[in-house]
Protein backbone atom coordinates (compact mmCIF):
# COMPACT_ATOMS: atom_id res chain seq x y z
CA UNK A 1 0.00 0.00 0.00
CA UNK A 2 2.71 2.31 1.14
CA UNK A 3 4.62 1.87 -1.81
CA UNK A 4 1.83 2.38 -4.52
CA UNK A 5 1.43 5.98 -2.89
CA UNK A 6 4.55 6.37 -3.27
CA UNK A 7 4.15 5.77 -6.83
CA UNK A 8 1.16 7.50 -7.02
CA UNK A 9 2.81 10.76 -5.48
CA UNK A 10 5.68 10.24 -7.98
CA UNK A 11 3.16 10.43 -11.11
CA UNK A 12 1.68 13.66 -10.10
CA UNK A 13 5.01 15.11 -9.36
CA UNK A 14 6.38 14.15 -13.32
CA UNK A 15 2.82 14.97 -14.46
CA UNK A 16 3.43 18.52 -13.25
CA UNK A 17 7.07 18.51 -14.00
CA UNK A 18 6.23 17.73 -17.55
CA UNK A 19 3.20 20.38 -17.78
CA UNK A 20 5.71 23.02 -16.30
CA UNK A 21 8.13 21.89 -19.42
CA UNK A 22 5.31 21.96 -21.75
CA UNK A 23 4.45 25.73 -20.57
CA UNK A 24 8.34 26.49 -20.60
CA UNK A 25 8.34 25.14 -24.75
CA UNK A 26 4.91 27.24 -25.68
CA UNK A 27 5.91 30.43 -23.65
CA UNK A 28 9.44 30.45 -24.65
CA UNK A 29 10.20 29.07 -28.13
CA UNK A 30 6.84 28.61 -29.95
CA UNK A 31 4.28 31.29 -29.00
CA UNK A 32 6.58 33.96 -29.36
CA UNK A 33 7.29 33.11 -33.11
CA UNK A 34 3.78 33.00 -33.84
CA UNK A 35 2.61 35.98 -32.22
CA UNK A 36 5.80 37.43 -34.42
CA UNK A 37 4.02 35.86 -37.54
CA UNK A 38 0.99 37.37 -36.48
CA UNK A 39 1.67 40.66 -35.90
CA UNK A 40 3.40 41.05 -39.33
CA UNK A 41 0.69 39.56 -41.40
CA UNK A 42 -2.43 40.42 -38.92
CA UNK A 43 -3.76 44.49 -38.50
CA UNK A 44 -6.25 45.45 -36.80
CA UNK A 45 -8.09 41.59 -36.81
CA UNK A 46 -7.25 41.40 -41.08
CA UNK A 47 -4.81 39.45 -42.90
CA UNK A 48 -2.78 41.96 -44.64
CA UNK A 49 -0.15 41.92 -47.08
CA UNK A 50 0.91 45.35 -46.98
CA UNK A 51 4.45 44.31 -45.17
CA UNK A 52 4.87 42.41 -48.87
CA UNK A 53 5.52 45.70 -50.46
CA UNK A 54 7.40 47.27 -47.77
CA UNK A 55 10.07 44.90 -48.63
CA UNK A 56 10.14 44.30 -52.05
CA UNK A 57 9.69 47.59 -52.49
CA UNK A 58 12.89 48.62 -50.14
CA UNK A 59 15.93 48.99 -51.99
CA UNK A 60 18.06 48.45 -49.12
CA UNK A 61 16.38 45.49 -48.02
CA UNK A 62 16.46 43.58 -51.33
CA UNK A 63 20.17 44.29 -51.32
CA UNK A 64 20.51 42.68 -48.00
CA UNK A 65 18.63 39.47 -49.09
CA UNK A 66 20.85 39.18 -52.06
CA UNK A 67 23.87 40.01 -50.53
CA UNK A 68 22.93 37.24 -47.60
CA UNK A 69 22.91 34.58 -50.47
CA UNK A 70 25.34 35.77 -52.09
CA UNK A 71 27.69 35.45 -49.16
CA UNK A 72 26.26 32.45 -48.11
CA UNK A 73 27.48 30.73 -51.28
CA UNK A 74 31.16 32.39 -51.48
CA UNK A 75 31.46 31.24 -48.17
CA UNK A 76 30.44 27.55 -48.86
CA UNK A 77 33.62 27.37 -51.49
CA UNK A 78 36.08 29.37 -49.44
CA UNK A 79 35.40 28.11 -46.35
CA UNK A 80 35.36 24.43 -47.16
CA UNK A 81 38.53 25.18 -49.07
CA UNK A 82 40.56 26.93 -46.25
CA UNK A 83 39.29 24.64 -43.88
CA UNK A 84 39.91 21.49 -45.51
CA UNK A 85 43.69 22.81 -45.68
CA UNK A 86 43.96 23.33 -42.43
CA UNK A 87 43.04 20.10 -41.62
CA UNK A 88 44.74 18.38 -44.45
CA UNK A 89 48.21 20.55 -43.28
CA UNK A 90 48.13 19.69 -39.82
CA UNK A 91 46.52 15.87 -39.98
CA UNK A 92 47.00 14.24 -43.21
CA UNK A 93 50.15 15.31 -45.18
CA UNK A 94 53.88 15.27 -43.35
CA UNK A 95 54.40 19.39 -42.80
CA UNK A 96 57.04 20.38 -41.01
CA UNK A 97 55.79 22.01 -37.43
CA UNK A 98 52.47 20.94 -37.87
CA UNK A 99 51.83 21.51 -33.80
CA UNK A 100 52.27 24.85 -34.17
CA UNK A 101 50.31 25.05 -37.30
CA UNK A 102 47.27 23.48 -35.96
CA UNK A 103 47.21 25.91 -32.70
CA UNK A 104 46.58 28.76 -34.60
CA UNK A 105 44.28 27.36 -36.57
CA UNK A 106 42.38 26.17 -33.74
CA UNK A 107 42.29 29.78 -32.27
CA UNK A 108 39.01 30.13 -34.47
CA UNK A 109 37.23 28.06 -31.33
CA UNK A 110 38.39 30.38 -28.54
CA UNK A 111 38.28 33.74 -30.66
CA UNK A 112 35.27 34.40 -32.99
CA UNK A 113 32.08 36.21 -33.31
CA UNK A 114 32.11 40.50 -32.86
CA UNK A 115 36.00 39.45 -31.06
CA UNK A 116 37.58 38.19 -34.27
CA UNK A 117 35.98 40.38 -36.37
CA UNK A 118 37.36 43.62 -34.34
CA UNK A 119 40.45 41.74 -33.92
CA UNK A 120 40.75 41.68 -38.27
CA UNK A 121 39.89 45.12 -37.60
CA UNK A 122 42.56 46.79 -36.31
CA UNK A 123 45.13 44.63 -37.92
CA UNK A 124 43.38 45.84 -41.66
CA UNK A 125 41.08 48.53 -40.36
CA UNK A 126 41.33 52.19 -41.22
CA UNK A 127 43.72 52.47 -38.46
CA UNK A 128 45.12 49.11 -38.33
CA UNK A 129 48.51 48.11 -38.17
CA UNK A 130 48.58 46.70 -41.80
CA UNK A 131 46.82 49.43 -43.42
CA UNK A 132 48.86 52.43 -41.63
CA UNK A 133 52.23 50.20 -42.94
CA UNK A 134 50.83 49.76 -46.28
CA UNK A 135 50.06 53.78 -46.66
CA UNK A 136 53.44 54.92 -45.76
CA UNK A 137 54.69 52.76 -48.66
CA UNK A 138 52.20 53.82 -50.81
CA UNK A 139 50.82 57.21 -50.17
CA UNK A 140 47.75 57.65 -52.35
CA UNK A 141 46.20 54.39 -51.15
CA UNK A 142 42.88 54.25 -49.54
CA UNK A 143 42.99 53.27 -45.57
CA UNK A 144 39.45 52.18 -45.78
CA UNK A 145 40.48 49.41 -48.37
CA UNK A 146 39.40 46.74 -45.81
CA UNK A 147 35.25 47.51 -46.28
CA UNK A 148 32.63 45.66 -48.09
CA UNK A 149 32.55 42.19 -49.86
CA UNK A 150 35.92 41.32 -49.63
CA UNK A 151 36.38 41.91 -46.24
CA UNK A 152 33.55 40.31 -45.23
CA UNK A 153 34.07 37.06 -47.44
CA UNK A 154 38.21 37.08 -45.96
CA UNK A 155 37.11 37.96 -42.05
CA UNK A 156 34.78 34.95 -42.19
CA UNK A 157 36.14 32.49 -44.07
CA UNK A 158 39.20 32.26 -41.50
CA UNK A 159 36.88 32.64 -38.76
CA UNK A 160 34.39 30.07 -39.82
CA UNK A 161 37.01 26.60 -40.02
CA UNK A 162 36.07 25.65 -36.01
CA UNK A 163 33.78 23.28 -37.60
CA UNK A 164 36.75 21.65 -40.23
CA UNK A 165 38.88 21.50 -36.87
CA UNK A 166 36.45 19.69 -34.90
CA UNK A 167 34.94 17.64 -37.20
CA UNK A 168 36.72 16.81 -40.35
CA UNK A 169 39.66 16.46 -38.46
CA UNK A 170 37.73 13.37 -36.39
CA UNK A 171 36.98 11.93 -39.73
CA UNK A 172 40.34 12.18 -40.72
CA UNK A 173 41.76 10.22 -37.97
CA UNK A 174 38.89 7.41 -39.13
CA UNK A 175 40.60 6.94 -41.75
CA UNK A 176 41.86 3.15 -42.29
CA UNK A 177 45.70 3.12 -43.46
CA UNK A 178 45.08 -0.34 -44.80
CA UNK A 179 43.33 0.84 -47.48
CA UNK A 180 46.02 3.56 -48.41
CA UNK A 181 48.68 1.57 -48.22
CA UNK A 182 47.21 -1.43 -50.35
CA UNK A 183 46.03 1.57 -53.04
CA UNK A 184 49.85 2.62 -52.74
CA UNK A 185 51.02 -1.03 -53.21
CA UNK A 186 48.95 -1.10 -56.67
CA UNK A 187 50.80 1.63 -57.73
CA UNK A 188 48.42 4.60 -56.65
CA UNK A 189 50.01 8.04 -56.95
CA UNK A 190 49.16 10.25 -53.45
CA UNK A 191 47.21 12.09 -55.97
CA UNK A 192 44.85 9.44 -56.94
CA UNK A 193 44.68 8.05 -53.20
CA UNK A 194 43.63 11.42 -52.13
CA UNK A 195 41.15 12.25 -54.42
CA UNK A 196 39.66 8.09 -55.28
CA UNK A 197 40.31 6.54 -51.76
CA UNK A 198 40.13 9.64 -49.17
CA UNK A 199 37.54 12.37 -50.32
CA UNK A 200 34.69 9.96 -50.72
CA UNK A 201 35.37 8.49 -47.28
CA UNK A 202 35.28 12.02 -45.98
CA UNK A 203 31.76 13.16 -48.29
CA UNK A 204 29.14 12.86 -45.07
CA UNK A 205 31.35 15.41 -43.01
CA UNK A 206 31.76 17.86 -45.54
CA UNK A 207 28.12 17.73 -46.65
CA UNK A 208 27.26 18.37 -43.00
CA UNK A 209 30.23 21.20 -43.06
CA UNK A 210 28.85 22.43 -45.66
CA UNK A 211 25.13 23.29 -44.65
CA UNK A 212 26.72 24.32 -41.47
CA UNK A 213 28.77 26.62 -43.45
CA UNK A 214 26.31 27.98 -45.60
CA UNK A 215 23.73 28.66 -42.83
CA UNK A 216 26.28 30.50 -40.96
CA UNK A 217 26.64 32.62 -43.84
CA UNK A 218 22.79 33.27 -44.73
CA UNK A 219 22.53 34.24 -41.30
CA UNK A 220 26.19 36.70 -40.59
CA UNK A 221 26.04 39.71 -38.49
CA UNK A 222 29.30 40.45 -36.90
CA UNK A 223 31.54 41.01 -39.83
CA UNK A 224 28.93 42.47 -41.89
CA UNK A 225 27.99 44.64 -39.50
CA UNK A 226 31.77 46.03 -38.65
CA UNK A 227 33.59 45.55 -41.98
CA UNK A 228 30.70 45.27 -44.45
CA UNK A 229 30.58 49.19 -44.61
CA UNK A 230 27.34 50.93 -46.33
CA UNK A 231 27.55 48.95 -49.86
CA UNK A 232 27.70 45.00 -48.50
CA UNK A 233 24.85 44.68 -45.44
CA UNK A 234 23.44 41.43 -45.24
CA UNK A 235 19.90 40.71 -43.64
CA UNK A 236 20.65 40.30 -40.20
CA UNK A 237 22.17 44.03 -39.94
CA UNK A 238 19.09 45.38 -41.56
CA UNK A 239 17.30 43.97 -39.45
CA UNK A 240 19.05 45.57 -36.59
CA UNK A 241 18.89 49.12 -38.59
CA UNK A 242 15.01 48.26 -39.43
CA UNK A 243 14.17 47.14 -35.81
CA UNK A 244 15.68 50.50 -34.02
CA UNK A 245 12.49 52.15 -35.05
CA UNK A 246 8.72 51.85 -34.58
CA UNK A 247 7.63 53.00 -38.35
CA UNK A 248 9.97 50.26 -39.70
CA UNK A 249 9.90 47.14 -37.07
CA UNK A 250 7.31 45.08 -39.29
CA UNK A 251 9.77 45.02 -42.12
CA UNK A 252 12.39 43.89 -39.38
CA UNK A 253 10.00 41.20 -38.40
CA UNK A 254 9.36 40.20 -41.88
CA UNK A 255 13.06 39.77 -43.02
CA UNK A 256 13.75 37.43 -39.74
CA UNK A 257 10.70 35.39 -40.98
CA UNK A 258 12.15 35.32 -43.70
CA UNK A 259 15.56 34.35 -43.09
CA UNK A 260 13.92 31.50 -40.81
CA UNK A 261 12.00 30.40 -43.62
CA UNK A 262 14.74 29.75 -45.80
CA UNK A 263 16.57 28.15 -43.74
CA UNK A 264 13.83 25.66 -42.86
CA UNK A 265 13.83 25.25 -46.72
CA UNK A 266 17.41 24.78 -47.42
CA UNK A 267 17.69 22.58 -44.39
CA UNK A 268 15.07 20.05 -45.32
CA UNK A 269 16.61 20.08 -48.95
CA UNK A 270 20.13 19.19 -47.82
CA UNK A 271 18.38 16.37 -45.91
CA UNK A 272 17.16 15.28 -48.75
CA UNK A 273 20.45 15.24 -50.70
CA UNK A 274 22.24 14.20 -47.84
CA UNK A 275 19.73 11.03 -47.58
CA UNK A 276 20.04 10.35 -51.54
CA UNK A 277 23.81 10.06 -50.68
CA UNK A 278 26.04 7.21 -51.85
CA UNK A 279 29.50 7.04 -49.46
CA UNK A 280 32.05 4.62 -49.28
CA UNK A 281 32.82 3.18 -46.34
CA UNK A 282 35.96 1.88 -44.50
CA UNK A 283 37.43 -1.61 -43.59
CA UNK A 284 36.40 -3.21 -40.34
CA UNK A 285 39.63 -4.02 -38.86
CA UNK A 286 41.71 -0.22 -39.24
CA UNK A 287 44.70 0.95 -38.79
CA UNK A 288 45.95 4.42 -37.36
CA UNK A 289 46.39 6.69 -40.11
CA UNK A 290 50.55 7.65 -40.76
CA UNK A 291 50.73 11.36 -42.44
CA UNK A 292 51.94 11.33 -46.09
CA UNK A 293 54.72 12.70 -47.00
CA UNK A 294 54.73 15.09 -50.27
CA UNK A 295 56.72 13.74 -52.77
CA UNK A 296 56.94 16.16 -55.30
CA UNK A 297 59.23 18.72 -54.16
CA UNK A 298 57.30 21.70 -56.00
CA UNK A 299 53.93 20.89 -54.43
CA UNK A 300 56.15 20.31 -51.06
CA UNK A 301 57.17 24.03 -50.62
CA UNK A 302 54.24 25.55 -51.78
CA UNK A 303 52.43 23.11 -49.21
CA UNK A 304 54.75 24.36 -46.59
CA UNK A 305 54.31 28.13 -47.94
CA UNK A 306 50.29 28.25 -47.84
CA UNK A 307 50.44 26.14 -44.34
CA UNK A 308 52.61 29.27 -42.87
CA UNK A 309 51.14 32.26 -45.11
CA UNK A 310 47.38 30.79 -43.53
CA UNK A 311 49.81 30.41 -40.01
CA UNK A 312 50.05 34.51 -40.46
CA UNK A 313 46.77 35.23 -41.15
CA UNK A 314 45.18 33.65 -38.26
CA UNK A 315 47.67 34.78 -35.54
CA UNK A 316 49.05 38.12 -36.95
CA UNK A 317 45.13 39.61 -35.18
CA UNK A 318 45.92 37.91 -31.93
CA UNK A 319 49.52 38.59 -31.54
CA UNK A 320 48.78 42.17 -32.53
CA UNK A 321 45.32 42.40 -29.87
CA UNK A 322 47.71 41.19 -27.09
CA UNK A 323 50.65 43.63 -27.80
CA UNK A 324 48.22 46.44 -27.83
CA UNK A 325 46.11 45.30 -24.35
CA UNK A 326 49.57 46.50 -22.77
CA UNK A 327 49.43 49.47 -24.72
CA UNK A 328 49.18 53.15 -23.35
CA UNK A 329 46.49 55.43 -25.34
CA UNK A 330 48.56 57.39 -27.17
CA UNK A 331 50.28 54.15 -28.90
CA UNK A 332 46.74 52.94 -29.95
CA UNK A 333 45.85 56.10 -31.28
CA UNK A 334 49.09 56.54 -33.46
CA UNK A 335 49.98 53.05 -33.59
CA UNK A 336 53.94 54.00 -33.23
CA UNK A 337 55.02 50.99 -31.13
CA UNK A 338 58.10 51.55 -29.16
CA UNK A 339 59.58 50.29 -25.34
CA UNK A 340 57.93 53.00 -23.71
CA UNK A 341 54.63 52.37 -24.91
CA UNK A 342 54.03 48.97 -22.83
CA UNK A 343 51.95 49.55 -19.18
CA UNK A 344 50.25 47.35 -17.21
CA UNK A 345 47.44 49.91 -16.72
CA UNK A 346 44.69 48.88 -18.47
CA UNK A 347 44.80 45.32 -16.72
CA UNK A 348 44.98 47.25 -13.20
CA UNK A 349 41.53 49.32 -14.62
CA UNK A 350 40.06 46.25 -15.32
CA UNK A 351 40.94 44.72 -11.80
CA UNK A 352 40.59 47.65 -9.79
CA UNK A 353 37.50 49.45 -11.60
CA UNK A 354 34.21 48.02 -10.83
CA UNK A 355 32.59 49.53 -14.34
CA UNK A 356 35.49 47.96 -15.88
CA UNK A 357 35.07 44.47 -14.76
CA UNK A 358 31.15 44.61 -14.87
CA UNK A 359 30.79 43.72 -18.47
CA UNK A 360 32.41 40.51 -17.40
CA UNK A 361 30.31 39.72 -14.31
CA UNK A 362 27.32 39.81 -16.78
CA UNK A 363 28.23 37.94 -19.63
CA UNK A 364 29.51 35.22 -16.77
CA UNK A 365 26.10 34.98 -14.89
CA UNK A 366 24.25 34.92 -17.94
CA UNK A 367 25.82 32.53 -19.89
CA UNK A 368 26.63 30.44 -17.00
CA UNK A 369 22.61 30.62 -16.04
CA UNK A 370 21.47 29.67 -19.49
CA UNK A 371 24.21 27.26 -20.08
CA UNK A 372 22.74 25.14 -16.46
CA UNK A 373 19.39 26.25 -17.45
CA UNK A 374 19.41 24.46 -21.23
CA UNK A 375 20.89 21.38 -19.83
CA UNK A 376 18.58 21.13 -17.28
CA UNK A 377 15.79 21.16 -19.34
CA UNK A 378 18.10 18.44 -21.61
CA UNK A 379 18.26 16.44 -19.14
CA UNK A 380 14.43 16.49 -18.07
CA UNK A 381 13.05 15.99 -21.92
CA UNK A 382 16.07 13.31 -23.01
CA UNK A 383 14.32 11.62 -20.34
CA UNK A 384 10.66 11.96 -21.21
CA UNK A 385 11.70 10.99 -24.41
CA UNK A 386 13.51 8.06 -23.31
CA UNK A 387 10.78 6.16 -21.02
CA UNK A 388 8.20 7.71 -23.16
CA UNK A 389 4.64 6.03 -22.25
CA UNK A 390 2.91 8.24 -24.42
CA UNK A 391 2.79 9.12 -28.22
CA UNK A 392 2.71 12.76 -27.20
CA UNK A 393 5.91 12.37 -25.29
CA UNK A 394 7.62 13.00 -28.53
CA UNK A 395 6.69 17.22 -27.72
CA UNK A 396 9.46 16.99 -26.21
CA UNK A 397 11.82 16.24 -28.41
CA UNK A 398 10.80 18.48 -31.72
CA UNK A 399 9.90 21.47 -28.87
CA UNK A 400 13.18 21.00 -27.76
CA UNK A 401 15.18 20.94 -31.61
CA UNK A 402 12.78 23.92 -33.20
CA UNK A 403 15.51 26.66 -31.97
CA UNK A 404 18.05 25.01 -34.51
CA UNK A 405 15.47 26.03 -37.21
CA UNK A 406 14.99 29.81 -36.52
CA UNK A 407 17.57 32.57 -36.91
CA UNK A 408 18.83 34.12 -33.40
CA UNK A 409 17.59 37.22 -34.76
CA UNK A 410 14.23 35.32 -35.13
CA UNK A 411 14.06 34.32 -31.92
CA UNK A 412 15.44 37.69 -30.55
CA UNK A 413 12.34 39.47 -32.23
CA UNK A 414 9.50 36.82 -31.26
CA UNK A 415 10.52 37.94 -27.88
CA UNK A 416 10.91 41.24 -27.86
CA UNK A 417 7.51 41.96 -29.60
CA UNK A 418 5.55 38.95 -28.02
CA UNK A 419 6.63 40.40 -24.51
CA UNK A 420 7.03 43.72 -24.58
CA UNK A 421 3.34 44.11 -23.54
CA UNK A 422 0.87 41.82 -21.35
CA UNK A 423 0.57 38.06 -22.29
CA UNK A 424 -1.51 35.81 -20.50
CA UNK A 425 0.51 33.14 -21.15
CA UNK A 426 3.55 34.73 -18.83
CA UNK A 427 0.41 35.85 -16.10
CA UNK A 428 0.80 39.34 -18.18
CA UNK A 429 4.26 39.66 -16.95
CA UNK A 430 6.59 42.47 -19.50
CA UNK A 431 9.87 40.77 -20.00
CA UNK A 432 11.27 43.34 -21.99
CA UNK A 433 13.49 46.34 -20.04
CA UNK A 434 14.15 43.14 -17.44
CA UNK A 435 17.18 40.92 -16.93
CA UNK A 436 15.21 38.26 -17.55
CA UNK A 437 14.71 38.59 -20.82
CA UNK A 438 18.12 38.27 -22.57
CA UNK A 439 18.61 35.28 -20.32
CA UNK A 440 15.86 33.60 -21.70
CA UNK A 441 16.91 34.11 -25.09
CA UNK A 442 20.55 32.62 -24.31
CA UNK A 443 18.77 29.59 -22.85
CA UNK A 444 16.62 28.84 -25.62
CA UNK A 445 18.75 29.12 -28.81
CA UNK A 446 20.67 26.39 -26.61
CA UNK A 447 18.24 23.98 -26.06
CA UNK A 448 18.87 22.22 -29.24
CA UNK A 449 22.46 21.60 -28.92
CA UNK A 450 22.04 20.60 -24.94
CA UNK A 451 19.40 18.19 -26.05
CA UNK A 452 21.09 16.15 -28.56
CA UNK A 453 24.43 15.76 -27.21
CA UNK A 454 22.31 14.99 -23.57
CA UNK A 455 20.25 12.44 -25.63
CA UNK A 456 23.61 11.20 -26.99
CA UNK A 457 24.64 10.75 -23.58
CA UNK A 458 21.61 9.03 -22.72
CA UNK A 459 22.10 5.98 -25.37
CA UNK A 460 25.44 5.04 -23.41
CA UNK A 461 23.53 4.04 -20.32
CA UNK A 462 23.01 0.63 -19.48
CA UNK A 463 19.75 -0.61 -19.33
CA UNK A 464 20.73 -3.15 -16.85
CA UNK A 465 21.96 -0.20 -14.60
CA UNK A 466 18.44 1.05 -13.93
CA UNK A 467 17.01 -2.67 -14.18
CA UNK A 468 19.05 -3.25 -11.51
CA UNK A 469 18.87 -0.22 -8.81
CA UNK A 470 14.64 -0.80 -9.41
CA UNK A 471 15.30 -4.10 -8.35
CA UNK A 472 16.34 -3.16 -5.22
CA UNK A 473 13.43 -1.04 -4.47
CA UNK A 474 15.02 2.30 -5.77
CA UNK A 475 12.57 4.74 -7.01
CA UNK A 476 12.79 6.88 -10.36
CA UNK A 477 13.95 9.80 -8.67
CA UNK A 478 16.30 7.83 -6.72
CA UNK A 479 17.75 6.35 -9.60
CA UNK A 480 17.97 9.20 -12.10
CA UNK A 481 20.05 11.12 -9.16
CA UNK A 482 21.80 8.03 -7.79
CA UNK A 483 22.50 6.06 -11.00
CA UNK A 484 21.78 7.99 -13.90
CA UNK A 485 23.11 11.09 -13.38
CA UNK A 486 26.16 9.88 -11.78
CA UNK A 487 27.13 7.91 -15.65
CA UNK A 488 26.34 11.05 -17.02
CA UNK A 489 27.61 13.25 -14.97
CA UNK A 490 31.07 13.81 -17.23
CA UNK A 491 29.21 14.86 -20.69
CA UNK A 492 26.58 17.43 -18.61
CA UNK A 493 29.72 19.27 -17.21
CA UNK A 494 31.44 19.10 -21.01
CA UNK A 495 27.92 20.61 -22.37
CA UNK A 496 27.38 23.00 -19.96
CA UNK A 497 31.34 24.41 -20.51
CA UNK A 498 30.42 24.49 -24.15
CA UNK A 499 27.52 26.36 -24.04
CA UNK A 500 29.06 29.26 -21.85
CA UNK A 501 31.92 29.05 -23.94
CA UNK A 502 29.43 29.42 -27.01
CA UNK A 503 27.23 32.46 -25.82
CA UNK A 504 30.25 34.65 -23.48
CA UNK A 505 30.72 36.91 -26.25
CA UNK A 506 27.55 36.58 -28.10
CA UNK A 507 26.46 39.65 -29.90
CA UNK A 508 23.97 38.41 -32.16
CA UNK A 509 21.21 38.07 -29.67
CA UNK A 510 22.98 40.02 -26.81
CA UNK A 511 21.64 43.13 -29.00
CA UNK A 512 17.68 42.98 -28.60
CA UNK A 513 17.90 41.33 -25.42
CA UNK A 514 20.53 43.11 -23.18
CA UNK A 515 19.71 45.39 -20.36
CA UNK A 516 21.38 49.18 -21.01
CA UNK A 517 22.77 49.30 -17.49
CA UNK A 518 24.02 45.64 -17.97
CA UNK A 519 25.77 45.40 -21.21
CA UNK A 520 27.44 42.10 -21.85
CA UNK A 521 30.79 41.65 -23.38
CA UNK A 522 29.75 41.32 -26.97
CA UNK A 523 28.28 44.47 -26.80
CA UNK A 524 31.21 46.27 -24.81
CA UNK A 525 33.64 44.98 -27.59
CA UNK A 526 31.09 45.77 -31.02
CA UNK A 527 31.18 49.85 -29.22
CA UNK A 528 35.11 49.60 -28.71
CA UNK A 529 35.80 48.83 -32.22
CA UNK A 530 33.51 51.94 -33.78
CA UNK A 531 35.42 54.69 -35.32
CA UNK A 532 33.72 56.71 -32.76
CA UNK A 533 34.42 55.09 -30.14
CA UNK A 534 37.25 56.43 -27.07
CA UNK A 535 41.11 55.58 -27.25
CA UNK A 536 40.24 54.69 -23.72
CA UNK A 537 37.33 52.83 -24.75
CA UNK A 538 39.53 50.80 -27.54
CA UNK A 539 42.12 49.82 -25.41
CA UNK A 540 39.56 48.31 -22.48
CA UNK A 541 38.49 46.48 -25.60
CA UNK A 542 41.70 44.80 -26.17
CA UNK A 543 42.28 43.98 -22.64
CA UNK A 544 38.33 42.50 -22.52
CA UNK A 545 39.43 40.96 -25.91
CA UNK A 546 42.69 38.51 -24.29
CA UNK A 547 40.94 37.90 -21.47
CA UNK A 548 37.82 36.42 -22.83
CA UNK A 549 40.42 34.17 -25.38
CA UNK A 550 42.01 33.28 -21.90
CA UNK A 551 38.46 32.57 -20.15
CA UNK A 552 37.41 30.49 -23.49
CA UNK A 553 40.84 28.41 -23.56
CA UNK A 554 40.36 27.16 -20.18
CA UNK A 555 36.62 26.51 -20.82
CA UNK A 556 37.74 24.67 -24.06
CA UNK A 557 40.62 22.83 -22.20
CA UNK A 558 37.59 21.23 -20.31
CA UNK A 559 34.69 21.10 -22.35
CA UNK A 560 36.67 19.08 -25.17
CA UNK A 561 40.47 18.84 -23.77
CA UNK A 562 41.91 16.42 -21.51
CA UNK A 563 40.86 18.73 -18.21
CA UNK A 564 37.54 17.13 -17.24
CA UNK A 565 39.30 13.27 -18.27
CA UNK A 566 42.23 14.73 -15.27
CA UNK A 567 39.36 15.59 -12.81
CA UNK A 568 38.17 12.14 -13.23
CA UNK A 569 41.03 10.54 -12.63
CA UNK A 570 41.99 12.92 -9.69
CA UNK A 571 38.72 11.54 -7.89
CA UNK A 572 39.38 8.11 -8.71
CA UNK A 573 42.50 8.23 -7.09
CA UNK A 574 41.35 9.95 -4.12
CA UNK A 575 38.14 7.59 -3.80
CA UNK A 576 40.74 4.83 -4.13
CA UNK A 577 42.73 6.32 -1.34
CA UNK A 578 39.80 6.26 1.03
CA UNK A 579 39.00 3.00 0.43
CA UNK A 580 42.22 1.56 1.56
CA UNK A 581 42.47 4.07 4.69
CA UNK A 582 39.02 1.97 5.54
Amino acid sequence: MKQRSKSKSFSIQTLLLKIVIVWAIVAFVIYPNLNLLVSVFYKNGQFSTEVFGKVFGSARAMKSLVNSFILAFTLVVTVNIVGTLSVLLTEYWDIKGARVLKLAYMSSLIYGGVVLVSGYKYVYGANGLLTKLLVSLFPGMNPNWFVGYGAVVFVMTFSCTQNHMMFLKNAIHGLDYHTIEAAKNMGASGSRIFFQIVMPVLKPTFFAITILTFLTGLGAMSAPLIVGGENFQTINPMIITFAKSSFSREVAAFLAVLLGIATMILLAVFSRIEKGGNYISVSKTKAKLKKQKISNPVFNVAAHVVAYAMFAIYVIPIILVIVYSFCDSLTIKTGNLTLNSFTLANYQKLFTSAEAIKPYIVSIVYSLLAAVLAVLMAVICARFVRTAKHKYDVFFEWGMLIPWLLPATLIALGLTTTYGERQPILFNYVMVGTLVLMLVGYTVVKLPFSYRMVKAAFFSIDNDLEEAAKCMGAGTLYTMIKVILPVIFPAIMSIIILNFNGMLSDYDLSVFLYHPLFQPLGIVVKAASDESASIDARAMGFVYTVVLMILSSVALYFGQGDGMERIRRWKQRRFEKRVAKG
